[in-house]
């Protein structure tokens, strides 16, 4: 796996990998990730798969960490 790029990105971290003829966006924040794979296919090159990352698609993984987080305090609670 390799590391095509550290994202520079307020609220999260970014990096995009490339791996077995993918592109991964790896977005971490706290103790959650998400994980998206994209066919290197599908885009044009390593500036393609950062296109990818545009402002509703920041906003959007914000709002389903947020969630990922709601959930999980959820869980503690109901399970403690």
């Amino acid at each position: 796996m390799r590391v095509v790029a550290d994202i520079p990105h307020p609220q999260i971290k970014i990096t995009l990998l490339a791996w077995n003829g993918k592109y991964l966006i790896k977005l971490e924040k706290g103790d959650f990730e998400q994980t998206y794979k994209i066919s290197e296919m599908d885009v044009m090159g390593d500036a393609g798969a950062k296109e990818l990352l545009d402002e509703d698609f920041i906003e959007a993984a914000l709002n389903r960490f947020s969630d990922m987080r709601d959930a999980f305090v959820s869980s503690i609670r109901r399970n403690s």
